[in-house]
């Protein structure tokens, strides 16, 4: 296993992103699934001039995308999107995809569960062969009931990955499991065989380490299930509007380069806009935390 993260969190330059997370000793990036705004061979020049490599992506499923709309054109084109995201990551030399089925944050159904399922079904097929076709392995990632109806245990995405093909694979993300699952420790042993990806956030969503989370044992789970990708880093701090906050100065009031989608994303996820500091700090602690552990 190796230390990985994500850069959505942090709208920065991705030079300035590669350089931060070569420094604390992480081995690979999981680039954020917007495949319209990197050059990748630019980017691929970049990781290997720091010796880290493309992971893989995570799809954001944002605004219109949403593999299981009622509409047949906004299924097709979320479709595209994916496959877009497939694409960028064979060209950056990275092994799979984290894929939310639904709209992050639609919590209301379009059709009937049976509806859903084959929709969904029918559009992750299509995307999974893409994936062969790039090299590419895709991960089914279950995300809380609060940001999706659809899929929120490790059970349910393995049933979707087992109804989409033999080598479609499930992402696991020890944050949400900590909502939803009965027992995360076995939620890991029962993806054994199918887990191609593992994000991880402390039971707050802050860094690791920074809250409840037993890393040793989650480690170990992973060990004991023969996994030997990613452990990828997803904090996402919620927002501290109240005179208690532990953390001044930790939100960018004013900052550049990001989009009104981008924005509204890390809003929704009761987050802001990090400064610098607030968040370099979370990169560190969740490399101390694991590094010793993998």
């Amino acid at each position: 296993m190796h230390l990985a993260i994500h850069n959505w969190m942090k709208v920065e330059p991705i030079e300035v992103t590669v350089e931060r997370l070569a420094n604390y000793g992480y081995k690979s990036l999981e680039i954020q699934g917007e495949p319209y705004k990197y050059d990748t061979g630019k980017v691929r020049k970049l990781l290997d001039s720091y010796g880290v490599r493309c992971w893989g992506s995570v799809t954001l499923m944002l605004d219109e995308r949403n593999l299981l709309a009622k509409d047949e054109d906004q299924r097709a084109e979320s479709v595209t999107y994916v496959k877009d995201c497939i694409t960028m990551v064979g060209e950056l030399g990275g092994e799979v995809i984290s894929v939310v089925p639904s709209t992050v944050g639609k919590i209301v159904p379009d059709s009937t569960p049976e509806m859903e399922w084959d929709w969904c079904v029918a559009a992750l097929q299509e995307i999974n062969e893409h994936g062969r076709q790039h090299g590419v392995k895709i991960g089914i990632e279950p995300i809380n009931r609060f940001e999706t109806y659809f899929i929120n245990r490790g059970a349910q995405a393995l049933a979707l990955a087992e109804a989409v093909a033999p080598d479609c694979g499930v992402c696991l993300d020890i944050f949400h499991m900590n909502i939803e699952e009965d027992d995360p420790i076995a939620a890991i042993h029962e993806a054994q065989g199918r887990l191609v990806n593992f994000h991880v956030a402390d039971n707050n969503r802050m860094a690791c380490g920074m809250g409840c989370l037993d890393w040793p044992a989650i480690v170990q789970a992973l060990k004991e299930v023969g996994y030997d990708g990613a452990i990828s880093i997803e904090f996402c701090p919620p927002l501290d509007r109240t005179p208690a906050n532990r953390f001044p100065g930790s939100v960018d009031s004013n900052p550049e380069g990001i989009s009104d989608s981008e924005r509204k994303f890390l809003e929704d996820h009761g987050s802001s806009v990090f400064s610098s500091d607030f968040y370099e700090m979370h990169v560190r602690r969740s490399a101390e935390t694991l590094l010793p552990l993998i």
